[in-house]
């Protein structure tokens, strides 16, 4: 029942902006920003350390060739020059743990404002619920969670089967949509590829005016520079929100990084 309560309050911001906006696209690229602009102030002091963690590039150079056969030495002496700079070489990933609870959240108010349930005749035994009313033919129409039923966004979504916005279903997974065919689901496989080449470039951004720690190894450091593209990659399993609202994101956080 909390979790239920809690999932309440985002969901409530996102019937919100849509009354606003009445786009379902635009409402969840307006919860994007409002997401970004909190998170901001610690995105801007994650890329500062990574700025610091550069002008201290000489001296990881002079102590990796002091203490190359000492990895615990080098180690110490490095949290040492750390410490003396007050710079946090982990600050990096701050943003990055931040993105969990936000995917959770962000996940369960998609899937509950599109949940979908199947109106049938009570004589089969199922209990109708209150959407199914004078819509007994076996149609699968939306049932709205976490939103008040007075709101706008419910309204609309009441009686519906589709979350359509410029012309894309929201409610639907593009996987699902390219096993229908590859004509009907190439638009869905798009945005996640265009989500993939928005992370690849804005960790090349990253990359490009940073230095990822010297203790760690190439691998490691490819791995951080591809994983949030392996990621966009897996969306293509989850409800085409949750690509949009990552897309937004994405937009959002190249520009604060362009910044």
């Amino acid at each position: 029942m909390i979790a239920i309560d809690f999932f309440k309050y985002p969901a409530a911001l996102l019937a919100w902006f849509y009354s606003l906006t009445h786009n379902y696209i635009l409402a969840i690229g307006l919860i994007a920003l409002v997401v970004m602009v909190i998170t901001a102030p610690l995105v801007l002091k994650s890329t500062k350390g990574m700025l610091e963690m550069q002008k201290l590039q000489p001296e990881m150079r002079r102590l990796q060739q002091q203490y190359r056969g000492d990895r615990q030495k080098l180690n110490e002496e490095m949290m040492k020059l750390y410490q003396e700079h007050k710079v946090n070489p982990l600050a990096s990933c701050f943003p990055l743990l931040l993105q969990m609870p936000v995917f959770i959240i962000m996940f369960r108010v998609l899937h509950g404002v599109s949940e979908k349930v199947t109106c049938v005749d009570p004589g089969s035994g199922n209990t109708v619920p209150a959407v199914c009313k004078g819509v007994l033919d076996g149609r699968t129409i939306f049932d709205p969670k976490y939103i008040s039923k007075t709101s706008e966004m419910y309204q609309s979504l009441l009686g519906k089967s589709e979350m359509k916005s410029f012309g894309l279903d929201l409610a639907v997974r593009p996987i699902n949509m390219l096993s229908e065919g590859f004509g009907k689901g190439m638009v869905y496989a798009l945005l996640v590829v265009a989500l993939g080449a928005l992370y690849y470039g804005q960790q090349r951004m990253v990359a490009a005016r940073a230095t990822v720690s010297p203790t760690m190894s190439q691998t490691q450091q490819k791995i951080m520079q591809y994983l949030p593209v392996v990621f966009a990659v897996f969306l293509i399993f989850y409800l085409t929100g949750l690509v949009i609202y990552y897309m937004a994101q994405a937009v959002f956080r190249i520009a604060l990084q362009y910044y």
